[in-house]
């Protein structure tokens, strides 16, 4: 997660404009509240924490936020506004959200965008493996085989693709659910057995669904959503 500064110390002498010694003495004396216990000397602070001393705000909690976006192809995976065709300048959203993984400039679909940096990494990092699926369309008729090693997974970039779940929508475009996310790993898998990625967008991320939202808008995530997203990586 990312520190909002070195110490509680340094926060209450920055934003009270006080001593060192005065600051350390208030901590001390249990005056200053985190999160509703008393703070200490040496204690890192978080956005998402809440700072009061002698029972006044100091800094308020940050909410965070949780939304899913609809990305459209040739938008970049990214909020900094260094980079052309970036998630910033394309949403209008606050810049202190971020892409949790990533969607290549080529491809489309579902992204989710949050504050919350222990989501994040839970995310990035589950225990358990965590599905996204994708709707991808070819440039030439699928085969059985094709669908067959898809599934049991392919050699690119010197491993093996883990097993994935694959089924075949019409004549050049299929269904995959992945656990895993190496680079580009779909189109890579699919230029070994002879196809060319026409469109790849993803549908689904764990229990978040791409569903009716339109391309290149965005919603919050309802209760029950962030609640069952919760309950899967715990």
């Amino acid at each position: 997660m990312r520190v909002l500064n070195s110490s509680l110390k340094y926060f209450i002498v920055q934003r009270l404009n006080l001593s060192n010694k005065e600051a350390a003495n208030r901590i001390v004396a249990g005056r200053v509240l985190v999160n509703g216990k008393p703070g200490t000397l040496s204690q890192f602070l978080l956005p998402e924490d809440e700072v009061l001393m002698d029972g006044q705000t100091v800094k308020e909690p940050r909410k965070n936020v949780y939304i899913v976006y609809h990305k459209p192809r040739g938008i970049e995976s990214t909020m900094n506004t260094q980079i052309e065709n970036n998630l910033l300048d394309a949403t209008g959203l606050t810049p202190n959200l971020f892409p949790v993984g990533r969607l290549d400039k080529d491809s489309e679909g579902l992204l989710l965008l949050t504050n919350d940096g222990g989501l994040t990494y839970k995310i990035l990092h589950a225990k358990r493996p965590q599905e996204k699926e994708y709707v991808v369309t070819v440039d030439k008729p699928l085969t059985q085989e094709a669908i067959d090693r898809l599934a049991e997974g392919i050699v690119i970039m010197g491993q093996k693709t883990q097993p994935a779940i694959v089924a075949q929508i019409d004549d050049l475009t299929f269904k995959i659910i992945l656990t895993q996310g190496l680079n580009r790993q779909i189109r890579r898998m699919c230029y070994k057995l002879g196809y060319q990625v026409l469109r790849l967008v993803r549908i689904r991320i764990i229990n978040l669904e791409l569903g009716n939202l339109a391309q290149g808008k965005w919603r919050h995530l309802n209760l029950e959503e962030l609640s069952t997203l919760i309950q899967k990586l715990t």
